[in-house]
């Protein structure tokens, strides 16, 4: 064999060599990421080629599939009562993903989770059909808040405080996921994502605002547990008007003739007095306020519902004023809906705070469980005697304070007004809060909520947690205690 055939030959067997190994590598080291690849068009093919399993409401399906006219997209995703319980499920898009419960449970939906293949499906590749995802809602709640949310941009969130179970959760404006949920919807997903009012965020869970008197709810708890005073209705060492400390900015209170000068606990929620909690806040100083604050879940970056919620913030590194605004969910203290319910969840549940969730079981296509998720799994994070003090000055606020649209007849409900700035030197619309709990003493039946007003179109003068967001919250109680 002469020279030349010859290195032909080395190189041609080299490149074989090569083109073995690239296959090698890439069957047995990438293969899986390859597939696994969201770019790869075969994943979506296969994902939509049977019917997707469904998110479950009250033993009832609020989604289904559809077969589809042509293309190779054999099914796409429908909601029945879309907007409704858009907040909950997320969406589920041939083109745009998937998010909130389509997203984190696609894998039981589509079929594709391990724990649905038996071993003949193993050894075959074949696709198990879709599993379900059990949630914790009760529709009458999740009705009541949309109702009564109407075209207000706001968020509301109610838990039974026992057993953390999610029984609503809405946010408007809010969306039809079936419009985007096929392979030709560009128009309805750009219209939807250039809406100045947001319908795709889930306000609920996804946008921390500044809680204003809300907050105070855990200014009081942390008076209470490290002795600041010893029980709502000790007098506070509290001037009014209160300076804040360092500067000569003078902290007024929304009703100048209330009585809040050395007002007690009790007295300054149902007033809702600045000035209380504001000079409690800087007495107590950043450090335990926020370790208080903590305890309710704030800053806690993994907070799993189980779609994960931002964090709701109390800052680091502030001056004394600054703590002192912070005492009335001012400054840079933020919180989501979800955030507040949990606060009077856990007020209302003698200080144990029960780890919130809106999913109880996931199943396979013939119902067999997969997962179960705990009810009442919580931690205390307050003794029970300042809970039933929380809760006696809360009561004070619906029956004889600035909550009094939360009523319920029959039931006790205890609740805590706020109305947020909003804007530099509070130039736009303040944000109206509410947060509650209602017990039914007969059934034993209990809901905590949170209501967030973002903008109802009202004249800023007429904003107000009382006028705007109790009447939600109002609502939904009745409808977990089952007073409609």
């Amino acid at each position: 064999m002469n020279k030349t055939i010859r290195r032909a030959a080395v190189f041609c067997l080299l490149m074989v060599l090569a083109l073995l190994g690239r296959a090698t590598y890439v069957q047995f080291y990438k293969g899986q990421a390859l597939a696994d690849d969201k770019l790869n068009r075969r994943n979506t093919i296969a994902q939509y080629a049977n019917p997707l399993g469904d998110i479950i409401v009250a033993g009832s399906p609020v989604t289904g599939s559809q077969r589809t006219a042509s293309g190779d997209l054999a099914y796409k995703r429908t909601y029945k009562n879309g907007e409704l319980y858009a907040a909950v499920t997320g969406f589920s898009s041939q083109v745009y993903g998937a998010t909130q419960l389509e997203g984190i449970y696609g894998k039981v939906l589509d079929g594709t989770d391990t724990r649905m293949k038996d071993p003949l499906s193993v050894l075959t590749g074949e696709r198990a059909r879709g599993g379900n995802v059990l949630t914790t809602i009760d529709p009458a709640v999740q009705k009541a808040a949309y109702a009564a949310l109407g075209s207000k941009k706001g968020a509301a969130v109610a838990i039974d405080p026992k057993t953390g179970r999610v029984l609503g959760m809405v946010s408007t404006p809010s969306y039809d996921p079936s419009k985007i949920a096929g392979s030709t919807d560009g128009d309805a997903w750009k219209a939807l994502s250039e809406d100045p009012d947001k319908p795709l965020v889930n306000r609920a869970l996804r946008q921390p605002l500044p809680p204003g008197s809300t907050f105070k709810l855990v200014v009081a708890a942390a008076a209470l547990e490290n002795g600041l005073y010893p029980s709502v209705d000790t007098r506070t060492d509290s001037p009014n008007p209160y300076t804040l400390p360092g500067t000569r900015t003078v902290l007024s209170n929304e009703n100048p003739s209330a009585p809040c000068e050395n007002a007690t606990i009790r007295t300054a929620l149902q007033y809702s007095c600045n000035n209380v909690f504001a000079k409690m806040a800087d007495g107590l100083g950043q450090d335990k306020v926020r370790a208080m604050a903590e305890k309710f879940g704030f800053n806690d970056a993994e907070q799993d519902v189980p779609v994960r919620a931002s964090a709701s913030v109390y800052p680091k590194g502030m001056d004394k004023a600054q703590t002192a605004l912070t005492g009335i969910g001012q400054f840079d203290v933020t919180a989501t809906p979800l955030q507040m319910a949990m606060v009077s969840a856990a007020i209302a549940n003698d200080g144990v705070m029960a780890s919130p969730h809106m999913v109880s079981q996931i199943t396979d296509a013939d119902g067999t469980t997969l997962q179960s998720y705990k009810d009442g799994d919580g931690k205390r994070i307050m003794s029970a005697r300042t809970a039933r003090q929380l809760r006696a000055a809360m009561v004070t606020v619906v029956e004889d304070g600035t909550g009094s649209n939360a009523r319920v007849s029959g039931a006790e409900v205890g609740g805590k007004t706020g109305t947020a700035q909003h804007g530099v030197g509070n130039s736009k619309t303040p944000y109206a809060w509410f947060t509650s709990y209602a017990k039914d003493a007969s059934s034993g039946k209990e809901v905590a909520v949170a209501v967030l007003i973002e903008d109802s179109g009202a004249a800023r003068s007429e904003v107000s947690g009382n006028g705007l967001a109790a009447p939600v919250a109002q609502k939904m109680m009745r409808a977990a205690l089952g007073s409609e």
